[in-house]
């Protein structure tokens, strides 16, 4: 019965992590992307290095990283021009690529650049900072101190269990399908990356006025 607790905290730290990253968004939308037109080595590897980013995220702002984009302005007008600008033509991209473009273009998915993409997906969207620092910071505030190191193993077990079960599930099924679906799954994912993107642009300009 002693054990009950510690699971306890360590499944709501789960729920928790299924909640705030299960929604869709430009890093789902970059790990379907990579999973619909790579093999599937390199959808796993694209993968791991996304919930490096989303992980090292989740620790950040739960010790209050995002205070320093609500505190200093000229940190936040940089990640957020910078954010958009890159999502934008992240999704422009997206939209123009032929289906299993990525794949022809075997230079243009490096290791270097699959760490870079998934760094500015992850930590270059101000607002998610935020978010994460103010949802795992009010469950910090109701946690006993003996437990904290359960609930963020339950926060970080969700990442693993999101991204690479939704490479697993977009690697499997991306067999069935042709062509003409693959540009449009591309298309659609473009324009929801590109819609964040210019939210992004819009926030800064908002910050300029």
């Amino acid at each position: 019965m002693q054990d009950v607790p510690f699971l306890m905290y360590f499944f709501q730290g789960l729920t928790l992590g299924l909640a705030y990253v299960a929604p869709i968004g430009v890093q789902n939308m970059f790990v379907i992307n990579v999973g619909m037109c790579r093999p599937r080595l390199e959808a796993y590897r694209t993968a791991i290095i996304v919930i490096f980013f989303d992980i090292s995220l989740a620790l950040a702002g739960f010790w209050g990283a995002g205070l320093l984009l609500e505190r200093f302005l000229w940190i936040r007008l940089g990640v957020l021009l910078a954010g958009s600008l890159f999502v934008i033509y992240m999704g422009i991209q997206l939209i123009l690529a032929p289906a299993g473009g990525l794949e022809i273009e075997e230079t243009r998915l490096t290791l270097r650049r699959v760490v870079l993409m998934a760094c500015v997906v992850t930590w270059f969207n101000p607002q998610a900072i935020v978010d994460v620092t103010l949802l795992l910071g009010a469950f910090r505030a109701s946690l006993p101190e003996q437990m904290v190191q359960f609930f963020m193993a339950g926060v970080l077990c969700a990442s693993c269990m999101w991204f690479l079960g939704l490479t697993t599930a977009v690697t499997f099924f991306r067999s069935r399908l042709n062509g003409t679906v693959l540009r449009w799954i591309n298309r659609i994912c473009g324009v929801v990356v590109l819609g964040y993107g210019i939210r992004l642009g819009w926030t800064f300009v908002g910050q300029l006025c």
